[in-house]
């Protein structure tokens, strides 16, 4: 069993891009074979169909088994040279089906198409109301979250201010407050001009003078 990726893009492939290709080479020979042109007509006809009830049929039968492998060998005999499958399922099925009820699906068609209308221009109003109800209110809210970032910011430079502003009188403060250095003596200097002269003791305050020892006498 080929896996469900690779069978629907050999589907892609088989059964729109190779005959797209063989349609246009028909199309664009010098001379037209009108059964060949009349033959890949059928083919997308076929085609088209097959496309519309595949979005039904697909619910309920897409869980058998080799169910997209079903689909892709199908395609292949519509177009296949040896088995030209297309005439026989226009001929003998979708034809005789849609000549019986060629006015009921003319007329359902009209119908259907009248009311797709109205029905589009009814969910556009909507959608361009509701759309623009929404737009406003998103507009709105980024209004307001900018207020608040704005108000933030604002709330944040007048503390900043504040605290710029209180510095320089505390520091006058805490200067008032500091004692006072004392002032300075000058430097003593080791050089002077004028020694000063020592002064001399005074004659109570000098020693008496020392008598020799007895007995040391030389005279």
């Amino acid at each position: 069993m080929l896996g469900e990726f690779i069978t629907r893009g050999l589907i892609l492939v088989l059964g729109y891009a190779y005959p797209a290709f063989e349609c246009f080479k028909t199309m664009e020979k010098n001379k037209v074979e009108m059964h060949e042109l009349r033959f890949w007509c059928q083919y997308w006809i076929i085609v088209a169909v097959l496309t519309v009830l595949e979005r039904v049929v697909d619910i309920f039968i897409s869980w058998l088994p080799m169910y997209d492998e079903m689909k892709l060998a199908l395609i292949i005999y519509l177009w296949y040279p040896k088995t030209r499958g297309t005439g026989y399922v226009y001929e003998t099925l979708l034809r005789p089906y849609v000549s019986m009820r060629e006015p009921d699906i003319d007329r359902s068609l009209r119908e259907l198409h009248a009311r797709a209308w109205d029905l589009a221009l009814y969910y556009w109003q909507n959608c361009a109301s509701l759309g623009q109800t929404k737009f406003f209110e998103i507009v709105g809210f980024i209004s307001a979250q900018f207020g608040k970032v704005t108000k933030a910011n604002n709330e944040t430079a007048d503390q900043h201010l504040k605290k710029l502003a209180n510095q320089p009188q505390q520091k006058n403060e805490r200067h008032d407050h500091t004692p006072s250095a004392p002032p300075l003596s000058p430097p003593r200097s080791s050089f002077s001009l004028f020694p000063k002269q020592r002064k001399q003791p005074s004659d109570h305050h000098r020693r008496p003078p020392m008598s020799p020892p007895p007995g040391n006498a030389y005279w």
